[in-house]
């Protein structure tokens, strides 16, 4: 199959496109230490430590990058892209930016709820954000692993729509968010 001659995407500024790149693996990696903590406990105790700061790490990126998509347009959508896929891209963007926030907060409030520190360096612990009770601790634990299966789908068809639009459309929908130059966008000027 011969790919369709597309325009060059225009792309998202280099500061969103290096936030992208910088949260996907943390987020990646927090769903799997997240699923390994549950079904390893012999490793809980190590986990956890990575667990806790790595979500404090990823809600401040998420508020950076929120800070920085309200102050920074995208790039209008592909030609390519109908009405509906424009609404599916726009919505399933603001639930990927919800769900970097309130998973974070779930987690935080849930350990204040235990009375759990998250620790981030030597003496240095969040305070608490939630009243000490074991009961709002169960709430907020079945809210955050409902968040963590949510988010993990919300990425799964995050990761399916590019592929599809990198593999079968080839219509360069990657390039926008890419750090790299395609060929085809190598005359393209970068927007910041």
């Amino acid at each position: 199959m011969t790919p369709v001659p597309v325009p060059v995407a225009a792309r998202f500024t280099l500061p969103s496109r290096v936030l992208h790149w910088l949260m996907a693996p943390m987020v990646i990696a927090q769903l799997l230490i997240g699923v390994t903590m549950v079904a390893a406990l012999g490793y809980y105790p190590l986990l956890l430590a990575i667990h806790r700061p790595l979500g404090v790490l990823i809600l401040a990126f998420a508020l950076v990058r929120l800070a920085n998509r309200l102050t920074h347009r995208p790039p209008a959508f592909l030609a390519t892209m109908s009405k509906t896929e424009r609404r599916i891209a726009t919505w399933s963007e603001y639930l990927l930016y919800g769900l970097l926030l309130v998973q974070p907060l779930t987690g935080w409030a849930m350990l204040s709820a235990a009375r759990f520190p998250i620790t981030l360096l030597g003496p240095f612990a969040l305070p608490g954000i939630a009243p000490h009770n074991i009961d709002v601790f169960a709430m907020l634990r079945e809210c955050h692993n409902a968040f963590a299966l949510l988010l993990f789908a919300a990425f799964t068809a995050h990761m399916t729509a590019v592929l599809f639009h990198t593999l079968v459309l080839r219509d360069r929908l990657l390039d926008r968010m890419a750090l790299w130059r395609s060929k085809a966008g190598a005359g393209q000027p970068d927007r910041g």
